[in-house]
């Protein structure tokens, strides 16, 4: 976000929740968004959220506008599941790297050598890919839906992010085939430095995020989605914890964990730079100016293609509607 003055940003608040009211508009921020974009989504009745939740808001809420601050596969998804409404995005350019990393062609044809298997995907992809796919996941439900799969005797084709991919097979057994992808703000964490930041607090909880490389996760206490990690934080009887996913995530923790602290697991290595460090850059595009503005102008409106739309609807629904059948566990998987 830029750098905005406190009076500056005021003035924007309140005229973005003004906009809001007159464009029949609610906010829907994920939880790696600034805090500012967060605490706004809150304040004016929107959904501060995982990508699953996210997902299930915006289709199930009356309002005819929807802005998604988070990045371009999230406004994607909400376009498939919320087809007559107008979907607006503070900016187009915020990608992933997951979904940079899996471009449809390459993808579509690793998946043609493999006719035999269930195509998973990780939510973090582009409608193209979803299209593709026999099912999308999230974090906070991929575990579930696997163990589902391998239940019936299905074998995996898994993308993109090969460390939550790797995550799920050693928890679940199931026989997958993996994508070769990565989140870079994930995999920037590291053991060693995990390791060092433990003896400095000893009695602080550890909670990753699988899509951290394997090493990192093996020294966790949880390992859960964004919401999962939140919830471990409310129930946990640690005043201290050690948190490796992004950053901004440490606004809900502080919110719904009111007197816990919450310190950033080590990225990059001893002495090492990093492409992230802990926040992802895609995520800092969402601003108030350019959210004020997509609303007042209607600006980066999301659009995508009908057909498209309809073959990804399938794999999205079947997650949707496993989830409301059984439900998705809140607090992760413990070691």
């Amino acid at each position: 976000m830029s750098d905005l003055s406190a009076i500056q940003a005021a003035d924007y608040v309140a005229k973005i929740k003004s906009l809001l009211i007159e464009k029949n508009a609610v906010l829907v921020a994920h939880y790696y968004t600034d805090p500012v974009i967060q605490a706004l989504a809150d304040e004016t009745g929107g959904c501060v959220a995982d990508s699953l939740e996210m997902a299930r808001f915006g289709r199930d809420h009356a309002a005819q506008t929807l802005v998604v601050a988070g990045v371009k596969f999230m406004g994607e998804t909400s376009k498939i599941l919320s087809a007559d409404k107008r979907i607006l995005m503070p900016t187009l350019e915020a990608t992933c790297s997951l979904d940079l990393g899996c471009p449809i062609d390459e993808f579509s044809a690793f998946c043609d050598q493999h006719p035999e298997r269930t195509v998973v995907v990780y939510a973090n992809t582009s409608t193209e890919v979803k299209a593709r796919a026999d099912w999308v996941v999230t974090s906070s439900i991929a575990l579930e839906i696997v163990q589902k799969l391998m239940d019936r005797g299905e074998t995996i084709l898994w993308g993109p992010d090969k460390h939550l991919g790797a995550y799920i097979q050693r928890m679940t057994g199931a026989d997958m085939l993996m994508w070769d992808g990565a989140c870079i703000v994930h995999d920037e964490f590291r053991a060693k430095g995990l390791q060092d930041l433990k003896k400095v607090h000893p009695d602080a909880a550890v909670l990753v995020h699988p899509e951290s490389p394997e090493a990192v996760v093996k020294l966790a206490d949880v390992v859960g989605s964004t919401s999962q990690i939140i919830k471990a934080a409310q129930i946990l009887p640690n005043k201290h914890f050690i948190v490796a996913t992004d950053k901004a995530i440490f606004y809900k923790m502080q919110q719904m964990a009111p007197g816990k602290t919450f310190i950033e697991a080590p990225t990059g290595g001893s002495g090492a730079g990093c492409k992230s460090c802990a926040h992802c850059p895609w995520m800092a595009m969402n601003g108030l100016e350019n959210l004020y503005e997509c609303l007042l102008h209607g600006h980066n409106e999301v659009e995508v293609p009908a057909t498209t739309a309809q073959r990804a609807m399938l794999s999205l629904n079947r997650m949707l509607d496993f989830a409301k059948e059984h439900g998705v566990q809140s607090q992760g998987r413990q070691f």
